[in-house]
Order: structure tokens, then C-alpha cells, then sequence
């Protein structure tokens, strides 16, 4: 089930790139957070309101399965997605695509909630998941 969705071109930038004119690596996790940070700013609540509401977003993990390589010139669009309403951990899932519609990258990151005081973990702020559920 489908809950919460975005999307964002990026043009590949020269430094993001090898000798080969091809995406590093390590480039698409950034993608993956540029992708996030626009969706939930898209969807009216910026990560940095949630951060100043006194909860930190930790990534706990992420998951990419490189498939095509971005190249210098190319615009990637990112697709980013929640599936679900989160309750201690926040999933995103990720695709990537050239602008001809080539999958270059599959992913998902996992984020947890922590207080940006006591660093404890906190369950998903109700204004996260009540705004994730009216999505439904």
C-alpha cells in the first residue's frame, strides 16, 4: 500500500562524479536524502520543523541495489515513498531513474526517532504519523 510519494529532478553535478564521468557510488544515498528531505517538505512538514520540535531522525540503516549508472549530463529523478505509518522507525523507499526512464537505483533508508535532548529513542511524533495517515 502506497501512502506517501514524491518526486525530484537533480541534474548530476560534475563533483559527484569519477574520471569516467560516472556517479560515485556513495552519491545515490545522497540523492536518497535529497529525495526525502523534498517529500516531507512537499507534504507541509520539513524535516527541520520536526528537528526544532525537539526530535532527531537517525538513520539506523539504508539498503541501495545499484542497477544502471548515472553519468555526468544526465538529471536523475528521484522517487521517494513511505509505505507505512511509522511507529518507531520511519521506512523510505527509493528509486532512481535517468531522464530517458533507465532504473539506476533501488534503496531504502530506515531512520529512527530519538530526543534531541536525552538522545533516547522516542516513538514517530503524532504530527509525522497523523500527517503520513491522512495521506492514506
Amino acid at each position: 500500500m502506497l501512502i506517501m510519494k514524491s518526486e525530484l529532478e537533480l541534474a548530476v553535478r560534475y563533483y559527484e562524479t569519477d574520471q569516467m564521468g560516472i556517479v560515485h557510488h556513495s552519491n545515490y544515498v545522497r540523492y536518497f536524502e535529497c529525495g526525502r528531505s523534498d517529500m516531507m517538505a512537499k507534504h507541509g512538514l520539513p524535516i527541520e520543523v520536526i528537528e526544532r520540535e525537539g526530535v532527531m531522525l537517525p538513520v539506523v540503516s539504508v539498503e541501495a541495489k545499484y542497477r544502471n549508472s548515472a553519468k555526468m549530463g544526465d538529471t536523475v529523478r528521484i522517487v521517494s515513498r513511505i509505505d507505512k505509518v511509522p511507529m518507531a522507525k520511519l521506512e523510505v523507499n527509493n528509486e532512481i531513474y535517468n531522464q530517458d526512464g533507465l532504473l539506476l537505483c533501488t534503496g531504502k533508508v530506515v531512520l529512527g526517532f530519538i530526543d534531541a535532548v536525552t538522545r533516547h529513542p522516542v516513538r514517530c511524533p503524532k504530527k509525522l504519523a497523523d500527517l503520513i495517515a491522512e495521506t492514506l
